[in-house]
């Protein structure tokens, strides 16, 4: 599990928080893509629009850049992301 962290995922439009562990080599784009697709799975919905969707760290409101790799950044075990639909 070294190449994993464990984040909680808050869905504010669905009213929901998930648990997800994501790989810290991948980009922001691949990992956004891959949670929408869980959540999506998860909720029998189809709402979420990749283009329109962010990730924001909930303790300093950093919204993460799609080309950015995710060990690059400062998402670590027990990071709190916001998904949100601009």
């Amino acid at each position: 599990m070294k190449n994993k962290v464990l984040i909680k995922l808050i869905v504010p439009e669905l009213d929901s928080t998930f648990d997800v562990f994501i790989p810290v080599n991948e980009l922001v784009w691949k990992i956004k893509k891959l949670i929408l697709k869980s959540v999506s799975d998860l909720n029998n919905i189809n709402t979420f629009n990749d283009l329109d969707c962010v990730l924001i760290n909930k303790d300093n409101s950093k919204i993460y850049n799609n080309n950015e790799i995710i060990l690059e950044t400062d998402i670590r075990n027990s990071s709190e992301l916001i998904l949100i639909s601009r």
